[in-house]
């Protein structure tokens, strides 16, 4: 079929030849009528759509719509995808058949394209067992953490979990863990890739999930990994006889993901009430109907039904997860009548306050200072630096994402030092480190910890917050965006701050502000160290600069790998001491301004403004 108005002849001819591979490869009926469809109409433009470019597989593994075509999340990309990350495995690893992998699931479906998390992970499994390779498949929805939980607990060699986490609800993702609980890192991502390239056509028993009926490579992990996580979970009940004895209420929300079930179990690990869970949205649901979009960082919009809970059952806290139940938002309720959404830094201060108070109550011995670390990422607020600096044990930062923080821990954890906890703004948490990766369980019963001990001092977590800032310094932040949909503008924004006099120079300021430090890790530029090259791994596939300025303040601007966002954060970081948050702000939206006026110029690239 010629495109209309005679288009690209060899664009044609690729796609002739990628539709004929699927007709030939494709088993799944209603994927393959669609396509027969899109043929027999001449529908070019969908049919492009479907088939321009494969998914690709990047560190989180593969994130896209579900739907027919090489673009799209369905039986056959998911059986090509796990046939080469099979034979990927099979180079790294000797032992892979008697190690084997764990697969889990969200409970995400796309009735129009037969797809579904619990189907996709079916056919995962098949691809391995057809190899001889033990698979540890839970038989249920779980969280995302439960499986880099699992590869740890079980020393398997590698971990998938089918979720699209928070995303709209017709995507679907395969996420990829490593043999050391932690989302793979560079190279993986390109040796995976390029299997993939090399095992498209489905092995003889790939369609075949009867094969798992009754197979002896087939185990169940469900029963004893939610005994043994919720058994290790203990470890971190720091006051059991509060909780008992608590007043304080609790909604918990899952948004129609899979959490519901696993934090009342939490709860009960604890020795406390089970929070009350909002009836409309705590049943798995792939729809989300109750929210446009099923993303508790979106802040009020997904909370609408949460607070009306709260306010009838007279609840103060309001602890939120995200539908794979990795990530938590939490509101209070203020004396003011009104709630307050904590931000992912907000929450990140009173949680590494929390678990260093916590411990430090349990060791006396200030030798063991220098063994512990905490971690976050470049975009993160620097508030635990500022704690770690005043009471003396590491912190130290990462790239952004919980894969490099993840990693690190790992690496940190073999060396015999202790990792007390990790974060990143976007509401993720690691408060346990037998999950080298976010959880939104835990952090949903410690959050509860703390806030009901708080109540036995008679301060809510915002005033306790308060004086974590009076104590360390304010630390007030701003985080937004700009959507753009020209790779090439981005590319020349970024590349004109770093030729801002037109003499290769980076600014020297940003309009009445002054900078003091720039580090680009696109390039590997650091001018804060002596050879002027940056520690932390640079990538010159995304584009990342990082301003520091005289006045405390560090601005961010980089590039999203997922949507078409260029993205900043904004942090003034004030010392200890009598310091002024009202005017703190005032200066924090001074900078803001002159970053967007001077740095982003939207006229002058056409950007469109958040939320518009």
């Amino acid at each position: 079929t010629g495109a209309p108005g005679g288009g690209d002849a060899g664009m044609d001819s690729r796609l002739d030849q990628e539709t004929a591979q699927w007709l030939r490869w494709d088993k799944n009926p209603l994927t393959l009528a669609s396509v027969k469809q899109l043929i027999a109409a001449g529908n070019t433009e969908e049919l492009q759509k479907c088939f321009s470019a494969r998914m690709e597989f990047g560190t989180a593994g593969l994130r896209a719509a579900m739907g027919a075509g090489i673009s799209h999340m369905n039986d056959l990309t998911i059986i090509q995808t796990t046939q080469g990350f099979c034979r990927y495995l099979e180079k790294q690893f000797s032992d892979l058949k008697q190690r084997g992998v764990v697969i889990s699931f969200d409970a995400r479906a796309h009735p129009a394209s037969g797809g579904s998390s619990r189907r996709f992970a079916r056919l995962a499994a098949t691809t391995f067992i057809s190899q001889g390779i033990p698979v540890y498949l839970f038989s249920d929805i779980t969280p995302t953490p439960f499986v880099p939980y699992t590869v740890s607990h079980l020393k398997l060699c590698a971990g998938i979990m089918i979720t699209a986490s928070h995303n709209p609800k017709q995507d679907n993702g395969y996420k990829v863990y490593w043999d050391n609980g932690a989302q793979i890192i560079s190279p993986h991502d390109k040796g995976i890739s390029q299997a993939i390239e090399e095992n498209l056509e489905p092995w003889p028993q790939a369609w075949d999930d009867s094969i798992l009926n009754g197979s002896l490579l087939l185990h169940d992990p469900s029963a004893s990994i939610n005994k043994d996580y919720f058994e290790d979970l203990k470890k971190y009940c720091f006051h059991r006889a509060v909780n008992k004895e608590t007043k304080v209420k609790f909604v918990h929300t899952s948004v129609h993901g899979v959490g519901h079930s696993f934090v009342q179990s939490a709860f009960k690990a604890f020795d406390f009430v089970p929070p009350e869970a909002v009836p409309e949205q705590k049943d798995p649901d792939p729809e989300f109907p109750t929210v446009k979009y099923p993303n508790p960082e979106e802040g009020k919009g997904v909370l609408t039904l949460s607070f009306a809970l709260a306010d009838k059952i007279k609840a103060k806290i309001i602890l939120a997860n995200d539908p794979d139940a990795d990530r938590l938002a939490v509101a209070e309720k203020q004396d003011s009548g009104k709630w307050k959404v904590f931000s992912g830094n907000e929450l990140g201060a009173l949680l590494g306050w929390w678990l260093f108070t916590s411990w430090k109550e349990k060791n006396q011995d200030h030798s063991a200072l220098q063994n512990l670390y905490m971690l976050s990422s470049t975009v993160s607020s620097k508030i635990l630096r500022a704690i770690a600096l005043k009471e003396g044990f590491h912190f130290e930062e990462t790239l952004t994402g919980f894969k490099w923080m993840g990693n690190r821990a790992k690496q940190l954890i073999d060396q015999g030092k202790n990792v007390l906890f990790a974060f990143e703004e976007a509401i993720g948490y690691m408060c346990c480190p037998f999950v080298l990766d976010k959880d939104g369980v835990s952090a949903a019963v410690i959050t509860a910890e703390l806030a009901s001990f708080l109540a036995t001092k008679n301060l809510s977590l915002s005033q306790q917050l308060k004086a974590i800032y009076v104590e360390y310094g304010y630390h007030i932040t701003r985080a937004s965006y700009f959507i753009c949909h020209d790779q090439e503008t981005i590319k020349q924004l970024f590349e004109n701050l770093r030729n801002y006099d037109g003499k290769s120079n980076y600014p020297k300021t940003c309009g009445r502000f002054e900078i003091s430090h720039i580090r680009d890790l696109t390039t590997g530029y650091d001018d804060n160290e002596p050879d002027k090259k940056a520690i932390l791994p640079t990538s010159k596939s995304s584009q990342m600069i990082t301003f520091s300025f005289a006045n405390g303040g560090v601005a961010t601007m980089r590039t999203s790998g997922t949507e078409p966002k260029i993205k900043y954060y904004l942090e003034l970081c004030a010392p200890p001491g009598n310091s002024d948050p009202e005017q703190l702000k005032k200066e924090l939206d001074e900078l803001v301004s002159a970053v967007e006026e001077h740095f982003f110029q939207p006229q002058k690239y056409n950007l469109q403004p958040k939320g518009e």
